[in-house]
């Protein structure tokens, strides 16, 4: 039974069906993009491909000074394992500043849209759920690598 079990789940993956954890990790990122451009930050893309890499937001903050951030979001419904900002290691890091690093050499995105030139910094901003379903719990940690 288990082999069929993985068969549907490789088969759905292929179809583009995204897992409850995908959906809730969206869900955060959506959260975090509209706090964002509530704050007046211009969010430029989300869950952009740069390489091997997965940019989550690149938006521009308005400062001062105006900067462009790659912003990593990272979704935990719990603590059992850690805060979700211990998740973030240095390979991740090491990938989202060749990322970012890529992307101001080509100096547009896949659409073709032109990304400004400013400094660049990367954040972390970690989600969590809100206590008796509450608002979540949002954490911006700036310039992080």
């Amino acid at each position: 039974m288990a082999p069929m079990k993985r068969q549907m789940s490789r088969a759905a993956h292929r179809e583009g069906v995204r897992t409850h954890g995908q959906r809730s990790g969206d869900a955060a990122e959506s959260l975090v993009a509209d706090r964002l451009s509530a704050a007046g930050w211009h969010v430029l893309a989300r869950q952009l491909h740069v390489g091997r890499a997965e940019i989550d937001i690149l938006a521009i903050d308005p400062g001062p000074p105006l900067t462009l951030v790659v912003v990593e979001v990272r979704w935990r419904a719990r603590r059992d394992y850690g805060l979700a900002e211990e998740t973030v290691d240095r390979r991740k890091l090491r990938r989202l500043r060749s990322a970012a690093w890529m992307l101001r050499e080509r100096a547009a995105l896949p659409d073709g849209a032109a990304i400004p030139r400013l400094a660049t910094r990367i954040d972390l901003v970690a989600v969590e759920p809100g206590g008796s379903g509450g608002s979540a719990r949002v954490r911006h940690h700036r310039a992080v690598g």
